[in-house]
């Protein structure tokens, strides 16, 4: 959120030089004085200003005012239904350059900056738009896109073209790693309350759809976050290596289609992520990418929040469990650092209300037997790591410890002959924090473990 003052400066007698060295205030007049949207200028003509805003849009929209009229504004393009407007460029003199995130794809369009209208839809595959160049002056306009089975790719387009098209101006590439071999596919999971989920599948073209391949679930789904297609090398490695399946699922909690999908996953609704997450494993088990014993479930930070609670919740439904970061104890996290700025996405557990959602999947108090309840039928927790940082002082390490101890004395110490028998361990990193900024070769290191834990629980096995 910000406001917005703006100071004629046509109208000072002696311009800016007027203030040198003297100590009074530019003259500044007030067009939006209060902390209620967010609003980012986009272009101006004279006294026009058109802005990009939530005010109003949760998905955004780009309004016009004139400041000799500070209090008329108007919609140049509203509000859509379901896509989210996520940024506008006006280049080549009377044209938007403007992108929109549809079903967590990315969209160009060419509109007119007078009227907003459509001129052009441009063409693009599936993936992110990351930057966005150009100038009204300009007929020429520079897009940075990256997919999940590409590196940085930096289009050309020529708006003055009776069809404006993308050209590649510069191509990033990766040794040894043919994208051809592999694709991309989107689909729709139905799930509770009849919403469909969107989820990627990154796989090799014309996979056999026999329920054999190891498969990866990566899941975050809270503050609004969006994740978009992006290439990681990681997610590569094992796609090419161990002939897995690697999935994203959309789930809600993001900002995938705006707000509403982020409250749809926050708060009294946090269930739906999970419940989302769990109907995108269900799908690549029903639809013959894999089976349970060689699904393995990713998330990291939220996302570890996700995988703990799915695997307390459907312990049959996977093979492996990799957690980081996870906000495990959701009855104290607001007591340790920033924990307390997260009680928008969770609640509190001070306040009753929260505490009766909040108690129901909290990962550290709700690990139980499954064999218990199982009907006579042997069933375990998957194989679990959980990843923590001594250093994280975002989500600290007592989360992931406090969950490993109370998963390995109610599952495996407090019982003679447990029945389970899949490995419940840790990986402490030292001299490290939440993530952000690590050395590349902490990365390497921890993707290394992470995956090979994954690839043995899996019985994956290394293809050249």
């Amino acid at each position: 959120m910000n406001m917005l003052y703006y100071c004629d400066i046509t109208a000072l007698p002696d311009g800016l030089e007027g203030f040198d060295g003297s100590e009074e205030m530019l003259p500044f007049h007030k067009l939006i004085d209060n902390f209620e949207a967010q609003y980012h200028l986009v272009i101006n003509d004279d006294t026009r200003f058109t802005f990009w805003t939530n005010k109003n849009a949760t998905r955004y929209k780009l309004v016009r005012v004139d400041i000799r009229e500070p209090d008329s504004w108007r919609d140049i393009i509203e509000e859509s239904e379901k896509d989210v407007l996520v940024s506008a460029h006006g280049v080549n003199n009377d044209k938007l350059l403007v992108c929109y995130l549809k079903d967590v794809k990315y969209v160009l369009q060419v509109r007119n900056s007078e009227t907003g209208h459509l001129l052009h839809n441009l063409p693009i595959d599936i993936g992110s738009i990351s930057g966005i160049s150009g100038r009204r002056k300009d007929n020429v306009a520079f897009i940075n896109f990256r997919s999940f089975l590409r590196p940085s790719t930096i289009y050309q387009c020529n708006l003055d073209a009776q069809k404006p098209e993308l050209q590649v101006f510069r191509e990033s590439a990766i040794s040894h790693f043919d994208h051809i071999e592999f694709e991309t596919r989107q689909v729709f999971v139905p799930t509770k309350g009849k919403t469909k989920v969107p989820m990627f599948i990154i796989s090799k073209k014309k996979l056999p759809l026999n329920g054999g391949h190891p498969a990866l679930l990566y899941g975050y789904g809270g503050f609004n976050v969006n994740i978009t297609p992006s290439l990681n090398v990681a997610r590569i490695v094992i796609a090419k290596h161990f002939g897995a399946v690697c999935a994203i699922a959309n789930v809600r909690g993001g900002g995938e289609y705006g707000e509403q999908w982020h409250k749809a996953g926050s708060l009294s609704n946090k269930h739906n992520s999970f419940d989302d997450f769990i109907s995108c494993a269900e799908f690549l088990i029903s639809e013959g990418y894999t089976q349970p014993k060689k699904l393995c479930i990713e998330g990291r930070s939220n996302g570890g929040l996700l995988v703990a609670a799915c695997i307390n919740q459907r312990p049959d439904l996977f093979g492996c469990a990799l957690a980081q970061a996870g906000v495990m104890d959701m009855l104290r996290f607001h007591q340790f650092t920033i924990g307390h700025t997260w009680t928008s996405d969770y609640g509190c557990s001070d306040n009753e209300e929260d505490f009766h959602w909040l108690i129901k999947y909290s990962p550290l108090h709700n690990v139980k037997r499954p064999w218990e309840n199982s009907g006579g039928q042997s069933s375990q927790y998957p194989s679990t790591m959980l990843l923590s940082a001594d250093h994280d002082d975002r989500v600290v390490p007592l989360h992931s410890l406090k969950l490993l101890a109370t998963m390995q004395f109610v599952l495996c110490k407090s019982i003679k002959n447990s029945p389970q028998n899949n490995p419940i361990i840790a990986r402490i990193e030292t001299k490290s924090g939440h993530g952000a900024g690590s050395p590349t070769q902490k990365r390497i290191d921890r993707a290394a473990d992470r995956y090979s834990f994954m690839a043995k629980m899996l019985g994956a096995s290394w293809i050249e």
